[in-house]
């Protein structure tokens, strides 16, 4: 039979925990398969821990990893990948924004020979216009921009098979972005479409807007080198501008000396290429970031403590 993990990255969320594990294992059990739930904790300041060690006191199947410091959703997100058992598995948040009620339709379409099922947010409840129009602008952007098709409004809640599982253990990238590395794969995948809920209880540990744009971010500069032809272009077109700016001044002077350019307009043209130089350079510097992190080669994540686990 098959055996179904669920990866559950965690950070503060004493106030959900309980009410996450009781709609949690409802839900696996209509599967009828076995089950297990990992916990990857950066360290928390609330009771998070110690309520998910009481939990495993009555639920076996449940696991937890506390990491040495706070490394992210991301990497502790592929740390769970590296540890699951599952032959299927579940990648959700503890907020119960993504309701785990949608667990069992998640595998239910899984059945249909699919190796990834999707989550996609037909509502986004709880949000703020600016939000959705941030998400919104950053979802086609992405599209336009990256080498492989991202799919639009869908998080990291989705189900995936032990082949896709497997060949995510390759990657070891420092910002990794799974809604991407999940695209790259490839593999037969599909969607379910859900209404996200609010936030159940306790404020969001994510910088709204901040937050998004780093998440952007990752999936422009880890998939796609496009900004950088993109910035040859324009420097190429702003030079041939300047070029033909400077001969017309040329030919003028030539033909009247006494004829001397603006102050402002030469002040103007002087900041305007300063600053697109420094977008220029922001944009080489994000890719040299992303090269110097990964030729350091360090540990994506230190575990502290593992709990519940055979070794």
């Amino acid at each position: 039979m098959s055996k179904i993990s669920v990866i559950v990255p965690v950070y503060n969320e004493e106030k959900n925990i309980n009410q996450f594990i009781d709609r949690t294992v409802t839900s696996l059990n209509k599967t009828k398969l076995d089950y297990e739930i990992l916990f990857l904790l950066d360290p928390s300041t609330d009771n998070s821990e110690q309520l998910i060690l009481n939990e495993i006191e009555k639920n076996k199947k449940i696991k937890l990893i506390v990491f040495s410091r706070r490394f992210g959703q991301p990497s502790a997100t592929m740390a769970g990948i590296n540890f699951v058992t599952g032959s299927r598995c579940i990648i959700i948040d503890c907020d119960l924004q993504d309701p785990p009620e949608l667990i069992f339709d998640l595998n239910k379409k899984m059945d249909e020979g699919y190796d990834v099922v999707l989550a996609t947010r037909k509502l986004r409840k709880g949000e703020t216009i600016i939000k959705k129009l941030v998400t919104r602008f950053g979802y086609a952007f992405i599209e336009k921009i990256t080498d492989i098709k991202i799919p639009k409004n869908t998080g990291d809640f989705r189900i995936i098979s032990r082949r896709v599982i497997d060949n995510l253990k390759q990657f070891k990238e420092p910002n990794a972005f799974l809604r991407g590395l999940v695209a790259y794969i490839g593999f037969k995948q599909t969607f379910i479409e859900y209404d996200r809920d609010k936030r159940f209880k306790g404020e969001t540990k994510y910088n709204k807007y901040l937050g998004s744009l780093k998440i952007a971010f990752n999936g422009i500069f880890g998939f796609s080198s496009r900004p950088l032809f993109i910035m040859s272009v324009i420097g190429f077109i702003f030079a041939l501008v300047s070029f033909i700016i400077g001969f017309y001044y040329i030919i003028v002077k030539i033909i009247d000396p006494t004829i001397t350019p603006g102050l402002s307009s030469t002040i103007l043209f002087i900041t305007f290429f300063s600053g697109l130089n420094l977008i220029g350079l922001g944009l080489l510097g994000e890719y040299v970031g992303r090269i110097y992190d990964e030729v350091k080669n360090r540990p994506n994540f230190i575990i502290d403590k593992k709990y519940n686990f055979d070794e």
